[in-house]
């Protein structure tokens, strides 16, 4: 089931599971996805922000800079880069706000993995976020 709302060639969509608990809404153009989305837990559980599965931006249906994963069995939070829909770039994985490992991927295969953040910023010296 889904609904929108018009605003010049976007439509904000959004979609619902068949119990009626909402799954996803964000930005279309015809059925492309676009800009932000958010898609949500199905079992309608609190994660740490709200019930929220993930959430982030595309461009013509293509999952862009950061996204955002919430696991809430194991109270993490996973930032991600992505382009052309692949992970690209560095991910952040959070546990209760904690910075506890950062890893690097190129074209969806992980490359480097860091625990500590002093033997990130050795490795990597020019990466600031």
């Amino acid at each position: 089931m889904t609904s929108g709302y018009a605003s010049e060639e976007k439509i904000y969509t959004k979609i619902y599971y068949s119990n009626g608990v909402i799954k996803a809404e964000g930005w279309q153009m015809g059925a492309i996805k676009t800009d932000y989305w958010i898609f949500y837990h199905s079992n309608d559980r609190v994660a740490s922000k709200g019930h929220i599965e993930k959430e982030g931006h595309y461009v013509n249906g293509s999952a862009e800079d950061w996204w955002i994963f919430y696991d809430i069995e194991s109270s993490k939070t996973i930032k991600f880069q992505y382009r052309n829909n692949l992970k690209n770039g560095y991910s952040l994985c959070y546990k209760n706000t904690k910075l506890i490992k950062a890893e690097k991927y190129i074209n969806d295969k992980k490359v480097g993995e860091w625990n500590s953040f002093i033997a990130f910023k050795r490795d990597n010296p020019g990466v600031s976020f």
